[in-house]
């Protein structure tokens, strides 16, 4: 429904590519101007290729497409004081802040015993930290501006169940998940809604050629655990666009009394 978002702006981190491009692009073409916020940089460990300034100036371009404004910001989600300059500079120049999402994450799957102290320590600082920086630095904007407001946390299948190979992601996704409820129980007053939205397996380039290949690999250490997620529905995978379409939903007016959910895009496989 065009217009849901006239006259609104989105802050999004993870905007460069992916998920966080979906998000803008589907939220400036209901009328919100962007604030889109990147690492656009190699990250250490991950197996896909990692987005660049070129990705993030490509979003750009794609939100302007929509006839909306979009602000780009080259940054680190575990830095809060760069991403609290960034909400500053965009208020500065769009007027305020209304939605949020704390899209920005990273995934290395890893056997149990693989998981390097390193890995564990850089996914739960980008995939919780970085989900906590993200609404301190713009929360207490919104809460200032007394006009309400949603934020969306990106969660994961693995937000509501155990995900083999995956411990350190399973971990920071489960504390998004209470993230989300908790800041939604304190934030309610202020008429800030807060929810999380949970993809399983997405068609994005963190689910690489790379990923796969690997995941198949870890999934011969033990072979049981290879259908603990799977789809009720015949598709395996859903579209960014699939997952921006929830989350603009829930920035919308239509979604102005449902606060502290936490949401499945994944076909049904957070119940198999």
């Amino acid at each position: 429904m065009s217009g849901r978002l006239e006259g609104k702006v989105a802050f999004i981190t993870g905007a460069a590519r992916g998920q966080g491009r979906a998000h803008a692009v589907r939220m400036a073409s209901e009328g919100a101007d962007i604030l889109a916020f990147d690492l656009a940089d190699h990250q250490d460990g991950v197996l896909y290729p990692s987005a660049t300034m070129a990705d993030l100036e490509e979003t750009q371009r794609l939100v302007e497409k929509e006839g909306r404004r979009a602000l780009i910001r080259k940054g680190d989600v575990r830095n809060l004081d760069d991403m609290r300059a960034f909400v500053d500079d965009g208020i500065a120049e769009l007027g305020g802040v209304d939605i949020v999402v704390a899209n920005a994450g990273i995934c290395t799957p890893q056997t149990w015993d693989n998981i390097t102290p390193k890995a564990w320590q850089e996914t739960i600082d980008v995939d919780l930290t970085g989900v906590w920086n993200t609404v301190m630095a713009s929360a207490p904007q919104m809460v200032a501006a007394g006009k309400g407001g949603s934020i969306v946390l990106t969660c994961s299948l693995a937000g509501k169940k155990a995900v083999p190979y995956m411990m350190h992601y399973t971990t920071a996704k489960h504390g998004v998940t209470g993230l989300s409820k908790g800041f939604a129980a304190e934030l309610g007053q202020h008429r800030i809604r807060v929810n999380s939205i949970h993809p399983g397996t997405v068609n994005s380039p963190m689910a690489s050629q790379e990923i796969g290949e690997h995941l198949t690999k870890l999934n011969e250490t033990y072979p049981q655990l290879a259908a603990s997620a799977t789809p009720f529905l015949p598709e395996w995978n859903v579209e960014c666009e699939d997952v921006a379409a929830t989350a603009a939903f829930l920035a919308s007016d239509d979604a102005r009394f449902i606060t502290a959910e936490a949401i499945s895009i994944d076909a049904g496989m957070q119940a198999f």
